[in-house]
């Protein structure tokens, strides 16, 4: 099982300067190159602080030209928002600037808000659409001259300038929830991306069972790789050491929460929060659920957490930073991780390949 890195430049208050979110940021991700994370992703979000990430590209360019052997990963484009042309020339000059090093993540947009403002308001679920017709194009794209007549995008015969230095493509992720998003992305050749929130590890079970049955359903698929995210934080307080993060991880949900559903303005980019008691799911963000249910502990307590992902098949298990935490407490976390955690995991060290 190999470990990447999900951190997001986050702001919840306006008086935390920017240049000092984007140093911090950067740290952590040196850190998980050195450490031997195999990838770090970046987001895609627009007009909101919890995640800003207006072009994964240009965060990943960044990430790239400060790290050595860690892989980029981009999680995910929101479809909808892009020309299959420009996607494909952005993924292919990043492959080409990182020596190789791009993972490239397609989704349908995550909120309603940004539908509102990126697409005028269309239905988010209408997303899943364009992302399905994107991908047979970058494909196209990326191997030569390739015209395209289809429901959301046609042009005359084009290609991909710069194409990526992998060949065929760099790997593609495809996030996916319901089984037919996982017979879809294993018809194109993805690997596949799940987020089991602050649930039980039986959701994560869940999604691995998905996985496996769409692999029976593909005789003769090759089989792609499984990733699964969770929050994550190491603490060498065994007493007290966890309520941080806990508290994070409840603030950046009621956040979410508002986002997703729709349940409060959104002021100069900072999202109202409602109060938990007034969310239908407020069960899931109790203290105690979270401590149980997330990746939080004592360095032998996160072993002990990581070990049934292990046995469960997880070809890469996510570490996602508790976004809005003060960074001290992240840097020593993800030090504990790699110096304690990781160790304990045989072969779970990125070693770099060189792009074929």
């Amino acid at each position: 099982m190999k470990f990447s890195l999900a951190v997001d430049l986050t702001r919840n208050d306006p008086s935390i300067d920017m240049r000092e979110v984007a140093r911090d940021t950067m740290d952590l991700v040196r850190m998980a190159d050195e450490g031997g994370f195999e990838i770090v992703w970046a987001a895609e979000h627009h007009a909101i602080e919890m995640t800003i990430a207006p072009s994964p590209f240009q965060l990943l360019a960044w990430f790239g030209a400060e790290t050595e052997t860690i892989r980029l990963g981009v999680a995910v484009v929101q479809a909808p928002y892009w020309h299959p042309i420009k996607v494909a020339g952005e993924a292919g000059l990043l492959d080409l600037m990182s020596g190789g090093r791009l993972e490239l993540g397609l989704g349908r947009g995550a909120y309603q808000r940004e539908f509102d403002r990126m697409m005028g308001g269309m239905d988010q679920h209408k997303g899943v659409a364009y992302m399905q017709e994107m991908l047979p194009v970058l494909k196209g794209l990326w191997a030569g001259d390739y015209e395209h007549r289809g429901e959301f995008w046609s042009f005359p015969a084009s290609t991909a300038c710069p194409k990526p230095l992998q060949k065929p493509h760099p790997p593609l992720w495809v996030a996916a929830r319901h089984p037919s998003t996982y017979d879809w992305a294993l018809s194109q050749g993805c690997n596949i991306m799940s987020w089991a929130l602050t649930r039980p590890f039986g959701e994560v079970e869940k999604y691995k069972q998905q996985f496996e049955e769409a692999l029976a359903r593909a005789p003769g698929a090759k089989r792609p790789r499984f990733l699964t995210m969770r929050h994550t934080a190491v603490y060498a307080d065994a007493e007290d050491g966890w309520r941080p993060f806990v508290e994070a991880v409840r603030v950046s949900g009621r956040q979410f929460e508002s986002l997703f559903k729709q349940l409060g303005e959104i002021r100069n980019g900072f999202a109202e929060m409602p109060d938990v008691g007034q969310l239908d799911n407020s069960a899931e963000y109790d203290a105690e659920i979270l401590r149980t249910n997330l990746v939080f502990g004592t360095p032998e307590e996160v072993i002990d957490k990581l070990r049934p992902y292990e046995a469960l098949g997880v070809d890469n298990f996510l570490y996602r930073c508790c976004s809005g935490l003060d960074r001290t407490r992240q840097k020593e976390s993800l030090r504990l991780f790699i110096d304690e955690v990781m160790p304990a995991f045989q072969d779970s060290r990125h070693l770099p390949q060189a792009a074929e």
